[in-house]
């Protein structure tokens, strides 16, 4: 019950709608590429990632000292549903504008 009521809760934002098609869109990205693509603060970007990532949509991995982001694969057929009805909503997801070089 706690894991779907944290899936539900991460869905209520826009920001985090964007961040969630954005990865998924661009299939592993940086947090400064989500940071630099989006025009926020690294300190804001983390708690829309963390909460997406406590709600099961995300994993993270270590390169370095970069953190890369990508959606949990496999997924339940509930978050695979919500991906596929968040490609129907018209969000203006930006262009991916890489911050940061790999290593």
């Amino acid at each position: 019950m706690e894991i779907f009521l944290k899936t539900i809760g991460s869905l209520n934002d826009e920001t985090r709608l964007k961040i969630l098609q954005f990865i998924d869109t661009n299939d592993e990205v940086c947090v400064c590429d989500i940071e630099n693509s989006f025009d926020m603060i690294q300190s804001r970007i983390s708690r829309h990632l963390k909460i997406l990532k406590e709600a099961g949509f995300l994993k993270v991995q270590r390169k370095g000292r970069w953190a890369y982001y990508s959606i949990r694969m496999p997924l339940d057929r509930f978050r695979e549903s919500v991906l596929k009805e968040m490609s129907y909503l018209e969000l203006d997801i930006p262009k991916l504008n890489e911050g940061c070089k790999n290593g």
